[in-house]
């Protein structure tokens, strides 16, 4: 039997977050690119790239980019994107990855973590992400700021798009935050579609615990992308971890 996220990143994915925009990805790349302090033409990874907003923008900027997706359906949003070839698309599970390393940094952005009932399952996403950095390379991971999340939870909401109705219910549960979305043709006789989100809660400190479980050094924690945001536990929507695989360390 599928996982939920074997089936909700698909056509109807697309609908749902097509708020997602190219401008913004072009914005927090420019942030992430102070952050990570990068020399010219480094080699990027992009874990969980999606249609490849972030990883497109990092190639503009004159990296050497790879993205990683699950989904074959946003792969191919991403190629097509993609008409100069300036990206390398890999189709994989983000805790097995069909790549031999050496990257400069690596990227796992937007809440592309959590995604499985198990803590160990999460940290073979870490020592993925060790394992695909060379020594001395950095990290980014842009995760929900758990705090802010129980504190703002919106229960339900419902909007409309290109004719469909969406319906987003939201609860938390043993410490995952849960969203079952529902989306309804506005008129004719289209079946109505649903779908399940399921993704864990951490605090920071159970990160910073896994992080150097996985053999990572975290160097920052910013609260968003805007200028000089830092980490309030209580009003950051995010916490977006900033470190480096060391230079001599090995995996726990």
């Amino acid at each position: 039997m599928k996982d939920w996220y074997e089936k909700s990143f698909g056509e109807d994915y697309l609908l749902v977050y097509k708020h997602r925009d190219a401008e913004g990805a072009a914005r927090e790349v420019k942030k992430m690119i102070s952050w990570l302090d990068l020399p010219p033409s480094a080699r990027v990874l992009d874990l969980c790239c999606g249609t490849g907003r972030h990883a497109l923008a990092l190639a503009d900027s004159g990296y050497r980019v790879s993205g990683v997706d699950l989904s074959d359906v946003l792969l191919r949003e991403a190629r097509k994107s993609d008409d100069r070839g300036r990206v390398e698309w890999h189709q994989a599970d983000m805790r097995r990855l069909p790549l031999d390393g050496g990257f400069d940094a690596v990227l796992n952005l937007f809440t592309s973590f959590g995604y499985f009932r198990e803590d160990g399952e999460q940290l073979k996403v870490l020592r993925e992400i060790y394992r695909m950095l060379k020594p001395g390379g950095r990290f980014i991971i842009d995760f929900m700021n758990s705090p802010y999340v129980r504190s703002h939870l919106v229960p339900e909401s419902e909007r409309e798009a290109e004719g469909q109705r969406i319906v987003e219910k939201r609860r938390i549960e043993r410490d995952f935050v849960i969203k079952d979305i529902t989306i309804t043709p506005m008129q004719g006789d289209g079946a109505q579609r649903q779908y399940h989100e399921r993704v864990k809660l951490y605090t920071l400190e159970q990160m910073k615990q896994m992080l150097s479980d996985a053999g990572l050094a975290v160097d920052e924690v910013h609260g968003g992308y805007d200028e000089d945001e830092g980490y309030e536990e209580h009003t950051s929507e995010r916490k977006i971890f900033v470190g480096r695989r060391p230079q001599s360390s090995k995996q726990a």
